[in-house]
């Protein structure tokens, strides 16, 4: 006989006991007469006990019936208020939320929004993980992360926020000191310091409006985990930097940083809001997705003015 208890029989006996009648008690719970009328049975010779004396007029609890109906309410009641809050936890924005983005992003764009986030859902509590490497979103128990890919995982959800574009960049002390490259190749004869979270390898496949396209290794002094770490050296001077729009925005509204090969250009990526599943999604990572789309599916650095 298997020790895992008979939750079922348990609560069908609480509720025939409470309605002293198995036809009430199978309209109260939702279920067909003989379906209550089974359980009971069925509990009944798993105790080795009778647990109503039954007649055409009359139902009664035996003596062992009634020294077991308190515990059998007391578990149906248990359970109820378990769904109850379970069902609030899972309609309701509350609880906390671990929630994985990319570094540079996360400071520059994220965190701004956030206070507005919190005012509008007071009872949800993030705990934001910023790197620059590809989180494992599952096994590392995230809620969700904004990820910035040309394509996301196939194997999670993926709801896309916003293009985001890529631009290589000079300072005009660099082209100025060392020339304007007229052509990808040219690029082997720069200085082009490198980003070491590429998602396939460290190159710029670059594309003209033609459909011919170069791949180039940048070969430089400085190659880093952090796009904005290679910020400085480019600003001095000192090379060449590929970046995406939402860092560059910046430094090209004020010209500090300069489009280079401007007729070529790097594949499209997005920013996209990434789960584990789409299914089941409790309401506090359904709000916070929908405030990431509210917030960030017109961003400011796609505004060029």
């Amino acid at each position: 006989m298997t020790k895992f208890p008979d939750f079922e029989g348990l609560a069908m006996f609480a509720k025939v006991a409470e309605e002293r009648s198995f036809v009430r008690a199978a309209q109260t719970l939702g279920v067909s007469v003989p379906t209550v009328s089974r359980a009971v049975s069925r509990l009944e010779q798993r105790l080795g006990a009778r647990l109503f004396n039954r007649t055409s007029r009359q139902l009664a609890l035996t003596d062992f019936g009634l020294r077991l109906v308190d515990s059998a309410a007391r578990i149906y009641a248990e359970a109820e208020m378990a769904e109850d809050a379970a069902r609030e936890l899972a309609t309701r924005p509350r609880g906390l939320i671990r929630l994985a983005a990319p570094m540079d992003f996360g400071i520059r764009w994220l965190a701004p929004i956030l206070p507005d986030f919190f005012e509008l859902f007071p009872e949800v509590s993030i705990d934001l993980h910023m790197s620059d490497a590809v989180v494992d979103i599952v096994g590392d128990g995230f809620d969700a992360a904004l990820r910035i890919a040309v394509l996301p995982d196939s194997s999670l959800v993926a709801r896309r926020l916003a293009p985001v574009d890529r631009f290589i960049l000079a300072a005009p002390a660099y082209l100025e000191q060392y020339g304007v490259p007229q052509h990808p190749r040219d690029l082997a004869a720069h200085h082009c310091l490198g980003y070491a979270y590429r998602a396939r390898q460290d190159a710029w496949r670059l594309r003209n409006s033609e459909g011919k396209e170069e791949v180039i290794v940048p070969s430089g002094s400085l190659r880093a985990t952090n796009s904005q770490a290679l910020v400085p050296m480019a600003l001095r001077g000192l090379g060449i930097i590929e970046l995406p729009e939402f860092l560059a925005h910046d430094y090209l509204v004020d010209g500090e940083l300069r489009p280079v090969l401007p007729d070529w250009t790097l594949p499209t990526g997005a920013l996209y809001f990434v789960t584990p599943s789409a299914r089941s999604r409790p309401a506090k990572v359904e709000v916070l997705s929908d405030f990431m789309m509210a917030r960030l599916s017109n961003p400011v650095w796609r505004r060029r003015s």
